[in-house]
């Protein structure tokens, strides 16, 4: 399976865990610590699909970050991943068109991705 995936996290241990992970299911993936305008590696990256964590350190949240994209692209596939289920519940949320735990068994994000690039596709 090919596809490009943006993965965006501040924490650089899951960065390069998604990284080989994905790379290892076929995946071209691009990795951010959510640092730059995210509009701007959008346009740079192009991807099909974005993984995105919730919580980017004290002053950047993954969902601020969500409202972005979706003012700007209501088609790319984007995933909330955050450790705290909590986040949910958070009404910023419901324009992620999924949401998974952070957890050792990738498996979940996985099918994820693999969901999220079929949406993509069939939109394109």
């Amino acid at each position: 399976m090919s596809g490009k995936i943006l993965v965006v996290d501040d924490e650089k241990h899951i960065r390069m865990l998604y990284q080989e992970e994905l790379e290892g299911e076929g995946y071209q993936v691009v990795t951010s610590d959510g640092e730059e305008d995210i509009l701007e590696l959008l346009a740079r990256v192009k991807p099909e699909v974005v993984v995105l964590d919730i919580k980017l350190g004290p002053n950047r949240s993954g969902l601020d970050l969500l409202q972005e994209i979706r003012g700007q692209d209501q088609a790319l596939p984007v995933i909330l991943s955050t450790a705290y289920d909590s986040f949910q519940h958070d009404l910023k949320s419901i324009a992620a068109d999924y949401y998974v735990v952070k957890s050792v068994d990738l498996g979940e994000l996985k099918g994820k991705v693999a969901l999220a690039l079929e949406k993509s596709r069939a939109s394109a």
